[in-house]
């Protein structure tokens, strides 16, 4: 190998993946060892070949070579490029030779993929075993991988022994492998790394290769655009790529048998590859730890979205009027709650966030995506909110070189299936029914809630500044046969208890009510400071899904802050009979001369300094309410106000459901004209103005708010 000719090819391929919009993420780079390394790893796609190699050479500075597909080298463009990246041929006569000298000296790591083959359609699990089909022939992985490691071991250790016992065998030895310095030879040993391969989406879709073949071959064959599309997909449309290395697997303790033992240390000149007893031993051994690094590398295959859809889709009972989608979507929150918590297996770093959306409006598309793949499958067909699939499209195989193009929802599924406990759960999460879901799925929010927020006190506390406990806990009033749920969110820099006196009346009046904690809030301002608007949005989200699982109908309101979250959700849920906003802000310029010294310090820092310091200042701050509001108001928190406001300002004109807006003549917190301009704003046929004559921000506590609550029930009773 040409060391100029594979730093050349290196750099080529680091210049190209400049271009690629693929994102690639390497985890686990601790456990490669160093010393003589096989790297095992799955093989779905031909672009592993190249991009495998370059990513383990930016990590261990080493040269890899890798076996490559035969027919790859029939391509004159991909044959100086792969020999030059240290690509062998898997029929190069020289091959074995050529792996055993370079492995040995550990100059040189090498790339095997077990299965012999891209696996399409990787379905690997054929009673209970690894096994694959090529051409219709069933058959197991590779040995060569394990093989190959043993011999290299049985000779270091060969030659270890040989010179100990100054023998004439052991020159002999190092002549054959051509070892030029025998000591880093003799202190390596050999191993093999699993590396799992994950690609998210892995979907075939239309790219440049794609429409260049088509313009160029004018009737390309679906094999080949099977392949175009979906490796055109990983290098051009902002996949994720996770490539994950195992731990190793140390070959030595697989010679301590009599037999080789012997062979270890004979005098004589011995043939260990064509000795018969050593070569059922090697079998036999190879065979272990195929099954070892098979089990490991699938066993890292990274959990994704269209894994778990995949999954719960196909174990799914067939209902002959449909599946609720509302119901599925619970049933793949519950999975991937359990799979976080669990942490036994291999998960999309995505998981880790909220996943609350997946229960509101899929604002990142992980249903609608994976719908649109199903549909145009014909995997479902989705009528009137109603899904329908099609079983067949999980028992009967599609053609293994179209497969991926044809059916990747089954290709999605068929990837779980190694990961053996994912597998079983999802089957069982799958065949539970609507209401034990739906109740399974309300304690499980209710879970997380209780653990998120005695976590950020305990995390955040500070002597004599944080509140008690019941000054942040959310509050849930359940009535036993309620007329309706109402969702109250205090405001910005309070807490639940702020709402305590409004939700007690609701709750008197046969109302089920809920009032959430805003994450940053009920615990000290430093916490406030590290939260981001989105977090207090996803807040209101876990809320409102508990009581969705309540009550059949939802009112969602607030106060200041609160008020313009209550807006906010009602821009994206169908499912709010009404709203009402107490006091809701429009614009930071709105919150009046209470909040001046603030915008002001705001003003003055954000042309100085980076945002990512803004969190460690605060001003000071005279709530209304000293025993529920924070002392110290994080300019950070402020930032994020004034984004919830951008965010809100520009949707308002969506709300079409029956709005309140409530507001204090002489607010000292909120201009009067300012929620004015937000009234007007409203998209709502039906909206209601509310002006009372009070001095104070807070018109929910305090003197006189019998006649603010009794306004706001008299709304709520229309539309329940």
């Amino acid at each position: 190998m040409n060391k100029f000719a594979f730093g050349l090819s290196s750099y080529t391929l680091k210049t190209f993946s400049g271009f690629s919009k693929a994102n690639i993420k390497v985890l686990g780079k601790h456990h490669i060892p160093d010393g003589s390394v096989i790297f095992t790893a799955n093989h779905f796609t031909r672009i592993e070949t190249i991009f495998l190699p370059f990513h383990i050479h930016n990590i261990t500075k080493k040269e890899v070579w890798s076996l490559a597909a035969a027919e790859l080298f029939d391509v004159p463009v991909l044959q100086g490029f792969l020999n030059n990246l240290g690509a062998v041929s898997t029929k190069d006569p020289h091959r074995d030779e050529l792996i055993l000298k370079t492995l040995l000296s550990g100059d040189v790591q090498w790339i095997i993929f077990p299965e012999g083959m891209m696996v399409k359609n990787k379905k690997l699990i054929k009673k209970d075993q690894f096994s694959l089909t090529d051409e219709g022939v069933v058959r197991r992985p590779h040995t060569g991988a394990a093989i190959v490691a043993l011999r290299c071991e049985f000779y270091r250790e060969r030659l270890r022994r040989m010179k100990e016992m100054g023998e004439p065998e052991f020159e002999r030895l190092v002549q054959i492998f051509e070892i030029e310095n025998i000591d880093p030879v003799l202190d390596r040993q050999t191993s093999i790394v699993p590396v799992n391969i994950t690609y998210y989406p892995a979907s075939p879709k239309e790219n440049i290769l794609s429409k260049i073949a088509q313009i160029v071959m004018k009737e390309p064959s679906k094999r080949v655009m099977d392949e175009l599309m979906t490796e055109g997909s990983m290098l051009f449309s902002n996949v994720e790529i996770t490539i994950r290395f195992g731990e190793p697997i140390h070959i030595k303790p697989y010679l301590h048998d009599p037999y080789i033992e012997s062979m270890l240390t004979v005098k004589r000149k011995i043939k260990f590859d064509d000795d018969i007893r050593s070569k059922q031993i090697t079998k036999k051994s190879s065979i272990i730890i195929m099954e070892k690094y098979m089990s490991a590398v699938y066993a890292m295959t990274t959990l994704n979205y269209d894994h778990i859809l995949a999954c719960i889709l196909k174990h799914f009972p067939y209902r002959r009027d449909g599946i609720d989608i509302y119901e599925f979507k619970c049933k793949v929150y519950y999975a991937i709650c359990w799979l976080v918590s669990n942490n036994t297996c291999c998960l999309s770093e995505a998981f880790l966030e909220n996943q609350i959306h997946l229960l509101t409006d899929d604002r990142f598309n992980r249903f609608s995506d994976f719908f649109a793949i199903a549909e145009s499958t014909n995997v479902i067909e989705i009528i009137d909110g109603k899904m329908f699939k099609d079983q067949t499209k999980f028992i009967t195989q599609s053609n293994f070189h179209t497969i991926r193009i044809e059916n990747p929802i089954l290709v999605m599924a068929n990837e779980v299936e190694p990961v053996k406990e994912a597998e079983i759960f999802f089957k069982k999460v799958a065949q539970k029914s609507s209401d034990e879901i739906m109740d399974l799925v309300k304690k499980k929010v209710l879970e997380k809630i209780e653990v998120d927020f005695s976590k950020d006190y305990n995390d955040h506390y500070i002597e004599g500044e944080s509140k008690k406990r019941r000054i942040g806990r959310p509050l849930f009033l359940r009535h036993k046969d309620p007329i309706a749920g109402i969702l109250l969110i205090h405001g910005y820099m309070a807490a639940p208890e702020e709402m305590k006196a409004f939700a007690n009346y609701l709750h008197k009046k046969s109302f089920s009510v809920y009032v959430p904690r805003l994450k940053g809030h009920g615990t000290a301002p430093e916490d406030l400071a590290e939260t981001s608007f989105e977090q207090w949005i996803e807040s209101v989200e876990e809320a409102f899904v508990v009581l969705r699982h309540s009550c059949r109908k939802i009112i969602v309101g607030g106060f200041s802050t609160g008020a313009g979250l209550a807006l906010e959700l009602s821009t994206r849920m169908e499912d709010i009979e009404a709203v009402f906003a107490v006091a809701p802000p429009m614009r930071l310029q709105d919150l009046g001369s209470y909040f001046v010294p603030a915008i002001d310090t705001w003003n003055t820092m954000i042309k100085k300094i980076r945002l990512d310091t803004i969190a460690k200042e605060f001003i000071e701050n005279h709530p209304e309410n000293p025993h529920i509001n924070y002392a110290r108001n994080p300019i950070a928190g402020i930032h994020q106000l004034e984004k919830l406001m951008e965010h809100l300002e520009s949707n308002l004109k969506t709300i079409d459901k029956p709005t309140l807006v409530v507001q204090s003549r002489k607010d000292p917190v909120v201009n009067p004209r300012g929620t004015l301009k937000l009234f007007n704003r409203l998209g709502s046929d039906t909206k209601e103005y509310y002006i009372f004559d009070y001095d104070r921000h807070g018109i929910l506590i305090g003197e006189g708010v019998k006649r603010v609550y009794k306004a706001i029930e008299n709304f709520v009773r229309q539309w329940v």
